[in-house]
């Protein structure tokens, strides 16, 4: 076991969200992230738990929200097939669609209002990439007094370089979910260890 979270120090709760009584929120699962300059590492073994995530969800009676980033022409244009939601986890009607343009999904965004008008303090959130869009998203729904809980294993991210070194996505997706679970929520490995 390592060293205390700051979550524990601190005395936050570490019991994850229930679903049937949260919001869950996916992140970018993009088409942008399956194929191309953008593939992610372990994406489909993510996107399967995703699908699996939202099944439950959507049996449980959760709030569903999807957030996707439109960057523009390129990659993340979310009016070209590229930028889409992948068919394996697209919304339903009644499911809301938070178009975003930067990593804190609550930002810029009406995000902050569809979860507050779900009337649900627990969030539930995943997606792509772990060390961006989901850690940032969790983090804004921490600061602004929501209780994040992530699915670790219905995320996926890609290895990147630094002035100190190569990180594999494996360490990078890791180092996020470490940094959320030490403040701002509880990381669960999948969907089945929800409440």
């Amino acid at each position: 076991m390592g060293a205390s979270t700051l979550r524990e120090i601190i005395g936050l709760d570490q019991a994850p969200a229930a679903l049937s009584d949260a919001t869950l929120i996916l992140v970018d699962y993009q088409n942008t992230y399956t194929r191309g300059v953008m593939e992610l590492e372990g994406w489909e073994p993510a996107l399967d738990a995703a699908a699996d995530l939202l099944a439950r969800a959507r049996e449980a009676g959760a709030h569903v929200v999807h957030v996707v980033n439109d960057g523009g022409p390129g990659p993340y244009d979310y009016s070209a097939e590229i930028g889409q939601i992948h068919p394996r986890v697209a919304p339903v009607d009644g499911e809301d669609v938070v178009v975003k343009s930067v990593p804190d999904a609550f930002v810029g965004t009406g995000l902050g209002g569809v979860v507050d008008a779900a009337g649900h303090g627990d969030v539930v959130v995943a997606g792509f990439m772990t060390h961006m869009c989901v850690q940032f998203t969790a983090q804004g729904a921490f600061l602004r007094g929501n209780r994040p809980t992530v699915v670790a294993d219905a995320c996926a991210t890609r290895p990147l370089g630094s002035a100190v070194g190569e990180t594999s996505a494996a360490a990078l997706h890791g180092a996020a979910l470490a940094t959320i679970a030490d403040l701002y929520g509880v990381v669960v490995r999948g969907a089945g260890d929800l409440g």
